[in-house]
């Protein structure tokens, strides 16, 4: 499917945003690469590529081209826990220079949590701060040190939202630091309560930052309990209530949770797509991106630009 827009212009014109999350994976197989994003083709807006969130994979700079070279706008991922401010940098300008537009801002996961756990974590920046020298570089063409770049730069930057954090009021104060340091769009953790998430939206609405940005609510398909509860277990960020759980304990079969797990998927996006002050869905994929095109069939999402 052909764009009309760009992901900058449909933020900018306050469309209907629909994002995909490719993960790369430790490989270097032209085939099984081309055969994962061509289950990327028919997402409407852009696709986020994942930067080593649980271990070492194919940098999200190379898949990123990839994408570009199959017609695909990509949303190049910098997590700051692996690289200084020097290499950041220069994967940013690397970056510009190859035509990546887009940008997401985040800390990454610790790496404990990673498959490297003896790893040695970076942490020279936060997410705030580099999204204020992207920032920085698109107002002013100017580098941390306050060197001049030659050449152009644009970039669309974004940065992650966590609408499960508690208290709410300081969530929605790191929030809208990230709006003011630059970021013109959010993509939040997966959403399984919308109770909850509903109650965050309204209050990030009362800060005023839904105005200025667009939030976009991910959304993760599950295929079995024991992912589930797995993620719950791991990840403090993945709030899945216990109802969900009990939903795909009681289809079944492994091949009968898939079902469910998509199910439980397209019943979110339904209920939450229409939320005032929504401005979009990501749908987060944890390295099932075959799932995509189901996913965005069921949801009435393939054609919304």
């Amino acid at each position: 499917m052909k764009k009309e827009k760009n992901f900058a212009d449909q933020i900018r014109d306050k469309d209907f945003i629909v994002t995909a999350e490719y993960l790369p994976r430790a490989e270097t197989d032209p085939a099984n690469i081309k055969t994962i994003i061509d289950c990327l083709r028919e997402v409407p807006s852009a696709v986020n590529v994942s930067d080593n969130p649980f271990g070492v994979a194919m940098s999200s700079f190379a898949a990123s081209i990839h994408l570009i070279n199959a017609g695909i706008e990509p949303v190049l991922q910098i997590v700051t826990r692996d690289r200084n401010r020097i290499a950041i940098q220069s994967d940013i300008l690397g970056a510009s220079s190859l035509g990546i537009r887009n940008m997401l801002c985040l800390s990454g996961y610790h790496q404990v949590l990673t498959d490297n756990p003896e790893s040695a974590n970076v942490y020279d920046i936060d997410s705030t701060q580099l999204l204020a020298i992207v920032e920085n570089l698109r107002m002013k063409g100017e580098l941390l040190n306050g060197a001049k770049i030659n050449g152009p730069f644009n970039m669309t930057t974004g940065a992650v939202a966590n609408p499960f954090m508690t208290p709410v009021e300081l969530n929605v104060l790191r929030v809208s630091q990230k709006a003011e340091a630059g970021a013109v769009f959010f993509q939040t953790h997966p959403v399984f309560d919308v109770e909850k998430f509903s109650l965050w939206l309204t209050a990030v609405k009362e800060s005023g930052v839904d105005e200025k940005t667009a939030i976009l609510a991910g959304v993760l398909p599950l295929e079995s309990v024991e992912e589930a509860e797995s993620l719950r277990l791991k990840y403090t960020d993945f709030n899945i209530p216990q109802s969900v759980i009990d939903r795909l304990k009681s289809a079944g079969s492994a091949e009968a949770q898939k079902k469910e797990g998509i199910a439980v998927c397209t019943e979110i996006i339904s209920k939450v797509k229409n939320m005032s002050g929504l401005r979009g869905i990501h749908l987060l994929t944890g390295g099932k991106e075959k799932l995509i095109p189901e996913i965005l069939g069921v949801s009435g999402l393939s054609g919304k630009i």
